[in-house]
Formats: structure tokens, C-alpha cells, sequence
């Protein structure tokens, strides 16, 4: 699976999450006339990431030398802040995910108040559109290319795939461990944005290289635009770079920010799991 595969089906698999607790709670309640308004809210909130995508498109494409190093620069930068934000958010919820919605659609219900249901389900499809879409143009920046796009959509074909699954039934899902090894996976996928990010911003002359390679164990390019397997631009090489970071030849603040960042999301996440069992 690529970067856009992990991320979408992370993001597509919340969404569908909250959704189907939401339709599960009226069918419990025999409150399937509101289903209607659920499904006006999945509609809206994607909606709403469609056109932030096409936003994107236009207003952030076509910067050429400078310009193109600073705005891949801090979109990378600004991606693993916001996978940072979201795997802690999730480690927090992860637990009461279930009842926290059943408690907010049964206030909704009590109020007879169908407006605020459709929100429910119409923020929380929104923000899982609108972090995949600022996430995926970071994996795009990072290793760009139609394998992203196509595995960014695999991503979503399986998260709804396994949602309607696990909700008919069919197969048994423990969510920590999903939840766990996903953010495992994305973590090590920030860090490697983090790193590529202050490449990029290296590139753009806004902070200092000192050491421009660390090491460099790239193959050797014999013909040129033909990449060896194990190059950070060839077959495997590349999509190492795209799911951890893999880089042959990084500079020394490469190096230090992508052990500093495993580092400290470590420490964090301890800390958050000591909370939660506290």
C-alpha cells in the first residue's frame, strides 16, 4: 500500500465509522425516518471536500523554482502537523468513539432537533475530507505520481468495504489494534514530511544545510532518467520514500528531525496512554 492508501483508508474509515454508529442508533431507536438527514450529511461534507480539493488544484499549482521548494516546503510541514493532531485525537477517542456519538445523537433526538443530526454527520464527514485532502496533497508534493492517486482511491474502495463488513456483521474488527498499527504506519510517514519538508525549505535557502549529505548509498545512475530499484527515485527506493521517509542521501538536519520527531510522538503518545489508563 502507498502513503495515499494508509491515509485515505485511515480517514474514510473514521468517517464511516461515525456514520454507521449514527445508523445504527436509529434503527435501535426506530428512528429510521432520520436516516435521510444522515445521508444528506455524508453528501454535503463530500461535497465540501471535493471543492476544497479543487481549490487546492488552483490556487496552490503551477509555482516554479523558489516558490515551488517554499509551498512544498511548509505543505509537508503543515501535513505531519496535522497527522500529528489527528493520531493523538484518535488515540484519546478510541475508546469511547461509540458512546460519545450515541450520546449526541440521542440529545438531538430528545430535542427533536433533525438539524443538529445532519451537522453531526455533515462536520464530522468535513473534517475527515478536508484532512485527507490537505494530507494527500502532501503526499503528492512528497512523491507525487498517478500511483498515489490510484492508491489514495484503493484506500477509500477498502475503508467503505470494511465498514459495511463490520457493521453487517460479517468480520470482527478490533479497532485499537486497527487504529494502533495505522497511526504506527502514519507516524513514520510524518516523520518522514517533517524531514522532506525542511529538505524542501533547505532548497528554498530559509534555513541552513550545514551538512549537506550525511551519507549517500543512492545507486549509481547509469542511464539517464533510469532509476535502480533501490534509488530513492526507483521502483522500491521510491516507494520507501513515500511510506517512511527513505532518503539516500539526507543532510544532517534530515536526519536529526526525523529521529527528533519518532522521538517525541513517542514520548507524547506514552504520556496521552498513561492519561487515558490513569
Amino acid at each position: 500500500m502507498t502513503a495515499a492508501s494508509i491515509i485515505t483508508l485511515r480517514e474514510t474509515f473514521e468517517a464511516s465509522l461515525i456514520v454507521g454508529i449514527v445508523l445504527a442508533y436509529l434503527q435501535f431507536t426506530q428512528n429510521q425516518k432520520y436516516s435521510i438527514v444522515v445521508w444528506l450529511g455524508v453528501l454535503a461534507g463530500v461535497v465540501m471536500s471535493f471543492v476544497l480539493a479543487v481549490f487546492f488544484r488552483v490556487a496552490f499549482g503551477g509555482f516554479e523554482g523558489r516558490a515551488e521548494a517554499l509551498y512544498e516546503g511548509f505543505a509537508m510541514l503543515i501535513g505531519a502537523g496535522l497527522i500529528t493532531w489527528m493520531i493523538l485525537w484518535m488515540l484519546k477517542q478510541r475508546r469511547n468513539i461509540k458512546s460519545a456519538v450515541e450520546n449526541r445523537v440521542a440529545l438531538h433526538l430528545e430535542n427533536d432537533h433533525p438539524l443538529g443530526l445532519f451537522f453531526l454527520v455533515f462536520l464530522s464527514t468535513a473534517r475527515e475530507g478536508i484532512e485527507t485532502v490537505i494530507f494527500l496533497q502532501a503526499a503528492l508534493v512528497h512523491s507525487g505520481g498517478a500511483w498515489q492517486m490510484f492508491g489514495g482511491l484503493l484506500g477509500i474502495a477498502i475503508a467503505i468495504g470494511l465498514s459495511f463488513l463490520l457493521f453487517k456483521g460479517v468480520v470482527r474488527l478490533s479497532l485499537r489494534h486497527f487504529f494502533s498499527v495505522t497511526s504506527v504506519l502514519l507516524i513514520l510517514f510524518a516523520a518522514g514530511l517533517t524531514a522532506h519538508g525542511l529538505h524542501e525549505l533547505q532548497e528554498a535557502s530559509v534555513i541552513p544545510i550545514l551538512i549537506e549529505h550525511v551519507w549517500d548509498i543512492n545507486p549509481v545512475v547509469t542511464v539517464e532518467g533510469v532509476y535502480p530499484f533501490l534509488h530513492e527515485k526507483g521502483a522500491v527506493g521510491g516507494l520507501l520514500k513515500g511510506l517512511f521517509g527513505y532518503n539516500g542521501n539526507p543532510s544532517l538536519l534530515e536526519v536529526l528531525s526525523y529521529l527528533s520527531y519518532l522521538l517525541g510522538i513517542t514520548f507524547v503518545w506514552r504520556a496521552v496512554s498513561r492519561v487515558k489508563e490513569a
